[in-house]
């Protein structure tokens, strides 16, 4: 018999304020109780990812269990930081997928070489939307086995 899941923390990564408001809205309406903490561009991930500034705290910015980004963002995008976190032996355990409004198949072919586990273009619709956050989170968080430092705090 399984141990029941610990509800892992999702990060997501994105610069747009109204996306982010969007995946919130859908993981509300879809029921996705796990936490969501959000960053505005690659630094702000990095920062949060190694527990610098002001995601010092543990308890109030836990280790992500899956992450979400966005390939377009500013000071540090998400090609370059995919690279950093898939090369950081701590943090390459971590599930990242892309969610981008870019669909050119070079993005593609890059972030599945630089190892990214999913790439998904932002839907369009709101609508459509909440199927991906539905799929994401049947997937994710209730299909597959997750490294057991990914289930909310560091290993």
């Amino acid at each position: 018999m399984n141990k029941p899941r610990q509800p892992i923390t999702i990060l997501m990564a994105d610069d747009d304020p109204d996306d982010r408001l969007m995946t919130q809205e859908a993981f509300t309406e879809c029921r996705l109780r796990n936490p969501l903490h959000f960053v505005s561009d690659g630094e702000e991930l990095l920062d949060y990812l190694h527990r610098r500034g002001p995601y010092a705290d543990e308890a109030a910015y836990p280790m992500p269990g899956l992450i979400l980004l966005d390939l377009n963002m500013p000071r540090k995008d998400g090609r370059e930081v995919l690279r950093e976190i898939k090369d950081d032996p701590r943090l390459r355990y971590i599930p990242v997928v892309i969610l981008t409004t870019s669909k050119a198949e070079e993005d593609v072919l890059r972030s599945y070489r630089d190892g990214v586990n999913s790439f998904i273009s932002k839907p369009v619709t709101f609508a459509a939307l909440l199927d991906v956050v539905q799929t994401l989170g049947k997937y994710w968080l209730q299909v597959v086995d997750l490294p057991a430092g990914a289930e909310g705090s560091a290993s």
